[in-house]
């Protein structure tokens, strides 16, 4: 299963036989037994209280190289370091996570774990990771953390759960998917010391595989509770994704701030072009899906496929349809827009013909990029980051390039190995070895609603979903997608951290 999941999500057959390895089921019965057992240890250890100083807290910002975010991670920094200042306690070390290692893996956090024990095993007793929009309450962070005994061994977070088996999960945990629990990032997470030297150790005696990084915050549960060798996540009712301006904030530790970014004026209409991938199997059922929900929103767009149709139209880019990858179709697709769209259409996006997307809200999302920077932005996975590899863009989520992205690509030698190759995969590499690091944003999503935790989509404003597998696709647009009146809103413009607390 955890084969086919991977095969469904893009990856060629022949690579994945290459690289899948079938994971063993879990029984639904042993994980629940081994989550009382957690939860009663857990009982015993909070009971009473912990000295505990901020400068024993190593924070962790989950951060991202591109300038935008490296700024807004920057300001996050200075956040905590003013309220450490505020409360007189010696200030706390705050490392910002793209600049801690050149690895092309950094962002897997796994990597990273024997840095964390050698640098903070001494003097720490907390790591503590967020995203850049995360904001911490540090009195209370400090009041909660204090509940939990940090010779022990730890893992803190707000708890996810799938309701339904999933394929973005390989289907784990089937006969019941709500007993595993897995962290929320945008609320934070902590790791004990004890608990970060217990992993390190493993991870010298067992290297990470080579294998494919799809849902980080799922992964590394798994990886900790090592099928029942290691913690559970315990969940912590003070990591919040609440917003600030919630009621419910008042007893939160963290909360998330829940907004479409905004930096200024959305880009012009005319500044995004919009390919859809097609072939002529699919013209009857999926495009019209697509010309009856978000199309009106794109200015510029163009159908490529395999066939010339002049009732949709589409384009016939002479590349034959292949069953999967489609490398050479997107390449024609780059060299197309390249050379043939005005240099004021400064964005491209690649969809598939069965991608769900709001136009209107990318074009909020876009303002906060520079399209004179290499940028190539979407939900981004990992391939054998435990062993070099690439991180890369998911296609079924839409790939959006900057025009300076799409000229250093071809501008170098990097192209397809054949038609079929997986696309999304080959960009990766390209990409990697052009020392352009690919750009994520949670609100791409690779799959269906249906697919992620409602917990988790309920602080987000989705961008895109993918697949019409069981769903009504049009019901799913006009759901989650579809402008209205809230969109106006929510596409917030960028504040100083001072402006927001």
């Amino acid at each position: 299963m955890r084969l086919l999941a991977r095969c469904l999500l893009g990856v060629p057959v022949v690579l994945a036989l290459l690289t899948c390895s079938l994971a063993p089921a879990v029984a639904a019965e042993d994980v629940k037994k081994d989550a009382k057992h957690s939860q009663n240890l857990g009982k015993s250890r909070t009971s009473s209280k912990n000295d505990l100083d901020l400068k024993e807290v190593v924070f962790v910002i989950q951060s991202q190289s591109n300038s935008f975010h490296a700024e807004r991670a920057k300001q996050l920094e200075q956040n905590i370091l003013k309220q450490a200042a505020d409360l007189t306690q010696e200030l706390p070390r705050v490392l910002l996570l793209h600049l801690l290692d050149k690895h092309e893996g950094a962002w897997t956090i796994l990597p990273l774990l024997p840095h964390f024990s050698t640098s903070f095993s001494r003097n720490s007793s907390w790591i503590f990771f967020c995203e850049e929009e995360t904001r911490i309450h540090i009195p209370k962070l400090l009041e909660t953390l204090r509940r939990y005994d940090p010779s022990k061994e730890w893992f803190l977070g707000k708890a996810l759960h799938d309701e339904q088996s999933t394929i973005i999960h390989h289907y784990a945990f089937a006969e019941d998917p709500t007993i595993f629990k897995f962290p929320d990032f945008a609320a934070g997470w902590a790791l004990s010391l004890p608990l970060i030297n217990k992993l390190t150790k493993r991870l010298k005696s067992e290297s990470l595989k080579s294998d494919f990084t799809i849902d980080l915050k799922h992964e590394i549960a798994l990886y900790i509770w090592d099928k029942g060798s290691g913690p559970h996540l315990t969940p912590v009712p003070e990591f919040c994704t609440d917003d600030m301006s919630s009621p419910k904030a008042t007893n939160c530790a963290t909360m998330f701030h829940t907004f479409l970014p905004l930096c200024g004026n959305p880009v012009k209409e005319m500044a995004v072009f919009v390919a859809v991938k097609t072939c002529k199997k699919f013209h009857d059922d999926r495009i019209p899906i697509v010309k009856q929900t978000w199309e009106g929103q794109a200015r510029l767009i163009e159908y490529y496929s395999d066939y010339a149709e002049s009732s949709i139209p589409t384009i016939d880019l002479g590349v034959p349809n292949t069953e999967r990858g489609h490398c050479g179709k997107t390449f024609a697709i780059l060299e197309r827009f390249l050379n043939h769209s005005s240099d004021t259409t400064t964005w491209l996006v690649i969809v598939d013909d069965d991608t769900l997307i709001s136009i209107s809200r990318l074009r909020n999302l876009l303002s906060c990029y520079d399209s004179t920077e290499p940028v190539f932005l979407g939900e981004r996975y990992g391939y054998g980051l435990g062993t070099g590899g690439y991180s890369y863009i998911t296609g079924g989520g839409g790939m959006v390039f900057s025009r300076e992205a799409v000229r250093r690509l071809l501008a170098s030698k990097c192209r397809c190995y054949s038609n079929d190759a997986p696309d999304d995969m080959v960009l990766g590499m390209c990409f990697s070895g052009l020392g352009i690091p690919v750009t994520h944003s949670p609100l791409f999503h690779q799959a269906r609603p249906v697919d992620y935790p409602e917990d988790y989509l309920s602080h987000q404003v989705p961008i895109s979903f993918h697949k019409h597998w069981n769903i009504d696709p049009i019901k799913v647009y006009f759901t989650w997608l579809a402008p209205n009146g809230k969109d106006a809103s929510s596409g917030r413009k960028q504040a100083h951290f001072k402006e927001e607390l």
